[in-house]
């Protein structure tokens, strides 16, 4: 698994039948030890509702097809979780709700 950042979105009109209806975000991986952007955009299955901007955990490989959403799809890299917090080593290194209201 890897977190990476929600960067943006893309649009394939001509793609797999088996694509059909699935939304494809570029996602950029993230240094966990600096929650800094590293290397390239990917792009990723979105199978949670993830959005522009958000931390997300992201699975690759055979694994990236073992959701509802993508079950023997050609599929290579899913997001399968929206991240709120991340611990390390006993510090808050990211919150997404920090100085924000949680929805309700």
């Amino acid at each position: 698994m890897i977190l990476a950042r929600v960067r943006g979105t893309v649009i394939s009109t001509t793609k797999s039948d088996r694509l059909d209806s699935l939304k494809l975000l570029l996602v950029v991986p993230i240094n966990i030890e600096s929650f800094e952007e590293k290397g390239q955009p990917l792009v990723a299955i979105d199978t949670v509702g993830a959005g522009e901007g958000e931390v997300v955990m992201c699975v690759g490989g055979s694994s990236s097809r073992q959701t509802e959403l993508t079950n023997n799809k050609p599929v290579d890299l899913s997001i399968i979780g929206i991240i709120d917090s991340v611990e390390l080593k006993g510090d808050m290194i990211f919150e997404k709700f920090k100085n924000e209201r949680r929805p309700e």
